[in-house]
């Protein structure tokens, strides 16, 4: 028995538990569901009176709310007012949104404490007995004052009463209320803020619309006039472009179709002298033209005597016949008849000329009041323009018969201008030839002495303003010429010399300039050049053409050129200083074994005595000193080799490269021993500043039959870690000798390593790289330059590259030293750079002792 007892309290505490837990879950449900239903609303109302009804709706599902009512805060006046009422007993006593009494209710209690609060009847009634607050309008049986929050500030209140005595508020209903409260205040701003955006919405749209509206009014206004200003366009063309005045009255015709209905279309003209009206156009499906009449009582008459446009309709037509005012001769067949009829008097400055006139039969087209401002504002324009011609008509009438009797006269003044033109023609067929004659050689046609001076007067004027264009002049004295005269005669010679200045013209540029000075010399002008190198591919393309034998009178002769160069610089004044100086230059090529060109240097022109110069020439007592540059990459790092040129101080030359300096030297043994202590001390410098390869230029001269046995001896006493590259120039290289160039193949073999020195500095031989076995290879600036302004030299490149790949020979380049030289030779390929040059000591006063022996 107590089992059962006690399983029976068992199961009705696990049902009280589920109907607990049953409310709990109506409650949330009932809650979410009120709060997705106000979220829907907020979300799609769009005025804040529809608003209140919809949350009202949802709440009376869930409360019981028939009576409900919201009171918000006004931000400007502090006040409660109602936004939204709703009463089975009370009707709205006063208006929304207006001042009342609910700050003194049990609503402005609720806003004043901030909290939920719920009366009964009697709750109220006490309350308000206490001065709590006053009682207003009917007593409700049961009252509920929900607070409004928007974030922390107080907004409103949501007030709902019942007037039924069974009917109160559960805790439930009290918090349904209250979740309902603090989403009102989102639901409300929201629907705030959409209401002012549509209302923003259709103010801007009504503010377009009149903007559209006056929009589209100017664009007509614009359009209109932008027709007649086209139309006056047209008209003003036709003073200029019509060829006479029938294609005058056609292009108005035209002009006029474009405006208006001109199917049917006439002018006539009016003089008031005679008192007749002539129609020169007239365009009719009834008529093909209109014969001329005095004047009468017509349409045309009255558009004249009024000075008017007049436009005219059957109506008009009948009423202007019955008062007389038009008259006409004979009847006028009905289908004849225009049904609307526009005519515009051509009025001009001295009056009415005529008249212009649209007309439609049968009803085709109508006439109206705008027609009728366009036929008036387009017959001013006519009427000037008509005018215009009317009158150049009378003048070209007037001027045949003066153009007739000019004429008789010009045909005897042109057989007088022929002849004093041919006079003309031939004097100045003369003067031509006298410039051309004293500006050219008589021989050659090629331009002379006084010509060539004065061109390059102007060059040089130009480059003392503009000192980065720079120019060079070419002074070539033809070699064996003398013999060539003696051996046959002077009418081949003269042949000879004209064969030569058109082969000259074939190696230079069409602004270049080529002149004959006289006799055998010639001299050629050089501009925009950016490097001496360019003057030197002159030279060299001169030097090969020379080389080739002329075939004269069935004998073959061979000639050269020797060519002297002096390149532009600041210290040049006048003309003369560059003659002398590519002369001076010259004399010295042909001095030192002709077909060749040197360019000047300062020791070519000084007045040194022989003796003086003498000693000035051996290079054993000049200081002399090193400068050594690091192979570097694009990124500055630094490899093992460095490149070592020597360099003497020279008392007129200054501080000169010993390339240059060898060239004085006063004999070949001096020269030899110069640069076999250069060697040594290379070596020595080397070992001391631990470089791992030390590139050092050598002459071509150290591989001759005996002194390859004084080199190879003084290379076989260098001892250290370091280690020599002996360069030698790749154009000395080509043009050595088989003893050379079968000593130098032995320096490998000998255990030394070969270089190339300033390899395609004016051409690219490749066979040099694949008959030596060199290790080093360097690109003369001047191919280096060259490959990145020309396609055809990245082709060469390309070539070098190949080989040197194969033969695993390392391709150093010369150059700028500036980083996007580099960056754009290392796109073609090339990854080692000569870098800056620096000294290997800081002051070397040294002097190379004469006779010094090699072997100490």
């Amino acid at each position: 028995m107590e089992d059962k007892l006690l399983v029976s309290s068992k199961l009705a505490y696990q049902n009280k538990r589920l109907k607990t837990l049953l409310n709990k879950y109506k409650q949330s449900h009932h809650l979410q569901n009120a709060l997705i239903q106000l979220s829907e609303q907020a979300s799609t109302v769009a005025e804040l009176t529809l608003l209140y009804p919809a949350i009202h709706d949802i709440l009376q599902k869930y409360v019981p709310s028939k009576s409900f009512y919201v009171v918000l805060l006004n931000q400007h006046s502090q006040s409660l007012e109602l936004s939204y009422f709703s009463d089975e007993k009370d009707g709205i006593a006063v208006a929304l949104n207006q001042s009342n009494s609910f700050d003194e209710g049990a609503t402005g209690y609720v806003f004043k404490q901030g909290k939920t609060t719920c009366f009964t009847k009697q709750q109220m009634q006490d309350a308000a007995a206490e001065g709590l607050f006053k009682a207003l309008g009917t007593p409700a049986e049961h009252w509920v004052g929900v607070p409004v929050y928007q974030e922390h500030n107080i907004i409103g209140v949501l007030a709902a009463q019942s007037y039924d005595t069974k009917q109160g508020y559960s805790a439930q209903q009290i918090q349904l209320l209250e979740f309902m409260s603090l989403y009102l205040a989102t639901a409300i701003e929201r629907v705030k803020k959409r209401e002012l955006l549509e209302s923003e919405v259709k103010i801007r749209t009504r503010a377009l619309t009149q903007s559209n509206d006056a929009l589209n009014l100017e664009i007509e206004q614009r359009k209109r006039a932008l027709q007649r200003q086209q139309i006056l366009f047209k008209i003003s063309e036709i003073a200029t472009q019509a060829k006479n005045l029938d294609d005058a009255y056609f292009k108005i015709h035209e002009i006029i179709k474009t405006i208006t209905y001109a199917e049917n279309l006439y002018i006539a003209l009016y003089d008031k002298e005679t008192g007749w009206i002539n129609f020169p156009y007239c365009v009719d499906e009834f008529k093909e033209n209109t014969q001329p009449r005095r004047f009468a009582k017509g349409y045309s008459e009255l558009v004249i005597s009024t000075e008017e446009t007049q436009l005219i309709h059957p109506s008009r037509a009948k009423e202007l016949t019955t008062s007389g005012v038009v008259q006409r001769s004979a009847p006028v067949p009905k289908e004849q008849m225009a049904t609307s009829w526009l005519g515009a008097p051509l009025k001009t400055a001295q009056g009415v000329i005529g008249l212009i006139v649209c007309q439609a039969y049968d009803n085709k087209h109508i006439f109206s009041q705008d027609d009728c401002e366009l036929i008036t504002f387009v017959s001013h324009q006519i009427a000037a323009v008509l005018q215009t011609k009317l009158a150049n008509q009378a003048i070209a009438k007037s001027h045949q018969e003066l153009e007739f009797r000019v004429s008789e006269k010009t045909k005897e003044l042109r057989q007088t201008n022929l002849h004093l033109q041919m006079q003309i023609d031939e004097r100045k067929k003369i003067e031509q030839q006298l410039y051309h004659d004293a500006h050219h050689d008589s021989l050659t046609s090629l331009p002379n002495r006084s010509l060539f001076l004065t061109q390059l007067e102007k060059t040089l004027q130009h480059y003392q303003r503009f000192p980065n264009h720079h120019f060079a002049v070419l002074f070539i004295d033809l070699d064996k010429f003398k013999d060539i005269n003696d051996q046959l005669g002077h009418h081949a010679g003269d042949q000879f010399l004209i064969n030569v200045g058109e082969l000259f013209s074939q190696c230079i540029r069409e602004h270049d300039l080529l002149a004959r000075l006289g006799g055998d010399e010639f001299v050629i002008l050089l501009t925009h050049l950016t490097e001496p190198q360019q003057a030197e591919d002159v030279a060299n393309r001169i030097i090969d053409l020379m080389k080739m034998p002329f075939c004269l009178k069935g004998a073959s002769l061979q000639s050269g050129a020797s060519i002297g160069i002096t390149y532009s610089k600041l210290d040049y004044t006048h003309t003369d200083e560059i003659i002398r100086d590519a002369d001076a230059a010259m004399y010295y090529a042909k001095n030192s074994g002709k077909n060749r060109y040197e360019l000047f240097h300062p020791l070519l022109t000084q007045s040194i005595p022989e003796q003086e110069l003498q000693t000035l020439h051996h290079l054993d007592v000049l200081p002399m000193s090193f400068r050594g540059s690091e192979i570097i990459t694009l990124n500055e790092q630094h490899q093992s080799e460095s490149l070592f040129e020597a360099f003497g101080e020279h008392p007129i030359l200054g501080f000169t490269s010993f390339d240059i300096l060898k060239k004085f030297a006063a004999d070949k043994e001096q020269h030899i021993q110069v640069e076999l202590q250069l060697l040594q001390r290379a070596y020595a410098k080397a070992v001391n500043a631990n470089i791992a390869m030390a590139l050092v230029p050598c002459s071509s001269l150290l591989l001759g039959l005996h002194e390859f046995t004084l080199f190879t001896e003084v290379l076989s006493k260098q001892q250290g870690q370091s280690q020599l590259c002996l360069l030698f120039d790749e154009q000395e290289i080509r043009h050595a000798c088989a003893t050379q160039i079968k000593n130098i193949k032995k320096l490998p073999q000998l255990g030394y390593s070969i270089g190339l020195n300033n390899f395609a500095k004016d051409r690219c031989e490749l066979n040099l790289l694949t008959d030596v076995n060199f290790d080093y290879l360097l690109l003369s600036s001047t191919f280096s330059k060259r490959v990145l302004q020309q396609e055809s030299y990245d082709y060469q490149l390309q070539g070098v590259l190949a080989i040197t790949k194969l033969k695993s020979i390392k391709v150093i380049a010369k150059g700028p030293s500036i980083l996007n030289f580099r960056a754009l030779l290392d796109k073609h390929g090339l990854n080692f750079f000569v870098g800056k040059q620096h000294s290997l000591q800081s002051t070397e006063q040294s002097v190379i002792q004469k006779n010094q022996s090699l072997q100490s």
